[in-house]
């Protein structure tokens, strides 16, 4: 299994969201590069990094600290939020993060994820599906589309993108499992796509239940707060 500790940024600390409410907040840690550190001396070596202000201002916000992630750990780093065009993509590449999550934009502006992987590579670009039964949601998850997650990992697999980090909303924060059925079938129905799961995994069982359903990638947060899965348990599991 190959496992994301997920740091959520906002206005530069680490925190959590309850369903990606953003006046739901909990505050994990003041000081994420301190956080993404201990990530590494567990032996771990990936990390999912959401720049929370920049998904809901369609920018990115919290670059500077993402910057000092980058330069104070050797993790394979994965930034999402606010990420919209490809001048954005490159800057992030440029400071060396391994590969950029395109959200909303992927909906919004197909033809953008077409150009990335294109100029990037397939390897450095991966799309982010955040959905609420079964249907697409976008900009923070403050908005919700007609287009299924299903229809909508189709054409982003036509122009090229190989992982897709598919979130069920209902479930993210909730520590109430993920959606194993969602994307064991989106597994199933698109076997060349690496399925990245997101969202209400509580612990190793669930990890397991996702790998049984040939599900090889995850991404972990609340679980990690509440004391559910530890770092050295998940390092092992990696």
């Amino acid at each position: 299994m190959n496992v994301f500790p997920a740091i959520d940024l906002q206005a530069g600390h680490s925190v959590r969201l309850y369903q990606g409410q953003f006046d739901q907040q909990t505050l994990i840690n003041a000081d994420p590069v301190a956080q993404a550190k201990q990530i590494e001396a567990a032996n771990l070596t990936n990390l999912h990094l959401v720049d929370l202000d920049g998904a809901k201002d369609g920018l990115p916000v919290n670059q500077a600290v993402i910057q000092k992630i980058r330069k104070q750990t050797r993790l394979f780093i994965e930034v999402g939020g606010g990420i919209r065009n490809l001048q954005q993509i490159e800057r992030y590449l440029d400071l060396g993060i391994d590969r950029v999550i395109i959200g909303s934009a992927a909906l919004n502006n197909p033809e953008l994820v077409a150009q990335a992987v294109r100029k990037f590579g397939a390897a450095k670009i991966v799309v982010g599906l955040d959905g609420k039964n079964g249907q697409v949601a976008t900009d923070g998850w403050l908005k919700q589309s007609k287009t299924s997650i299903s229809a909508a990992l189709a054409a982003m697999l036509a122009v090229g993108v190989q992982t897709f980090i598919v979130t069920d909303i209902q479930r993210d924060g909730t520590m109430s499992g993920p959606n194993v059925s969602l994307l064991a079938q989106l597994q199933q129905q698109y076997p060349a796509a690496v399925i990245v799961a997101s969202g209400g995994i509580r612990d190793l069982a669930d990890l397991k239940q996702l790998a049984k359903n040939k599900v090889q990638s995850s991404i972990i947060g609340k679980a990690l707060y509440e004391g559910t899965v530890t770092l050295a348990e998940l390092a092992e599991v990696e």
